[in-house]
């Protein structure tokens, strides 16, 4: 198996360099490999990097980065909202797993992030995603914002919210052993791209 980056930027450019893979059809894991993967990683997991993406079907975020079973740690929740067990999830991938990077990953034509700008009224609990979406919506103008403007501001807040909620996280981004970084991954192109 591939060594493990040891550094949050070897990390962050090492999901990347898989994206670019991706993209350009250059997939590096074969059909063969796959029984010793599985064999490899029956009792041991050991992710590099952490994923908080939605959970939209149009990003499967392991075929995207173009990573083997065990290497992504992989959060989702419609409109990638840091929840309380979400946090929770990314602070085991952290303190237990020892992932490098945390990358908060919004996407494109994103429709939780639609229906909570429209803010209709919708059956069962779908509305109790939007709670966390609304500020974002806010910071972009309100109702008339657009999708991927509103997206990116939410990737944003996230990735705040993450550094600042969590101790586990803010102590290894303060002492520089972990990065938590914004992404948008374009469903149209494939595309990962790092927020500035």
């Amino acid at each position: 198996m591939e060594p493990l980056p040891d550094t949050p930027d070897a990390a962050i450019a090492l999901a990347l360099a898989g994206n670019r893979r991706f993209v350009e059809g250059l997939a590096s894991v074969s059909r063969d490999e796959l029984d010793v993967l599985h064999a490899q990683t029956a009792y041991d997991q050991r992710p590099f990097v952490a994923i908080l993406a939605c959970a939209d079907s149009r990003v499967p975020v392991g075929l995207v980065l173009d990573e083997h079973i065990g290497r992504v740690f992989v959060t989702r929740i419609a409109g990638n909202t840091a929840s309380t067990e979400v946090i929770a999830s990314l602070e085991y991938a952290v303190a237990v797993l020892g992932v490098k990077a945390i990358i908060v990953m919004g996407h494109t034509n994103c429709g939780a992030i639609k229906a909570a700008i429209r803010n209709d009224e919708v059956p069962g609990q779908i509305s109790a995603l939007f709670a966390g979406i609304l500020p974002a919506i806010d910071d972009c103008g309100g109702p008339g914002a657009e999708v991927d403007d509103v997206t990116r501001r939410h990737v944003l807040n996230q990735v705040s919210t993450l550094t600042h909620a969590s101790t586990v996280v803010s102590s290894r981004v303060k002492n520089g052993s972990l990065k938590v970084v914004p992404a948008m991954y374009d469903v149209a192109t494939g595309v990962v791209g790092l927020l500035g």
